[in-house]
């Protein structure tokens, strides 16, 4: 039961690249880039965690109908 450690260091992981690229970007001055990398990287963190979430729904529905 719980969140494997793995995941969270996956967010972490991609966030901070995510920040990394968007400062250079915003730097450069390719700020449209910066916003477009920061909604993709918001989005891939979105799917990951609708996929964790899922998870535990079904894990819920197991236990309260009592399937394998």
């Amino acid at each position: 039961m719980g969140i494997e450690v793995d995941v969270i260091f996956k967010i972490a992981g991609v966030g901070i690249v995510v920040a990394f690229l968007h400062t250079i970007l915003d730097q450069v001055g390719k700020k449209e880039y910066a916003q477009w990398v920061t909604l993709f990287g918001f989005i891939y963190i979105l799917f990951m965690v609708a996929s964790i979430v899922e998870d535990l729904f079904q894990k819920i529905k197991s236990v309260f109908l009592f399937q394998g």
